[in-house]
């Protein structure tokens, strides 16, 4: 399991998340891109069956972030989806969507 990030930090515009791994290793992600690819049961399906990709999410936003333990964080959008848990490892490997 990847070490919790040094810091995250929503823009001001609520669309790109800044995850500090360490002061010279930083990731930044668009809101959409982290809605689109919610780890949720909604988007992934459950037990991998059944999901839905999420059309439209151009001008989601980030309205809330909240810590899950020590191991993730809970994305909350303005579009009202919040049940994706988005470990640092989850995370990390959204770098290839950036």
């Amino acid at each position: 399991m990847l070490k919790a990030p040094q810091t995250l930090r929503v823009s001001s515009d609520k669309r790109t998340l800044v995850v500090v791994w360490a002061p010279d290793n930083e990731q930044t992600l668009r809101a959409e891109t982290l809605r689109v690819h919610s780890p949720s049961a909604e988007v992934k399906g459950h037990f991998g069956q059944g999901g839905t990709v999420p059309v439209g999410k151009e001008h989601v936003q980030m309205v809330g972030l909240e810590p899950v333990g020590s191991y993730a964080i809970k994305i909350v959008f303005s579009d009202g989806h919040s049940t994706g848990l988005y470990t640092w490892d989850y995370l990390r490997n959204l770098a290839a969507y950036a």
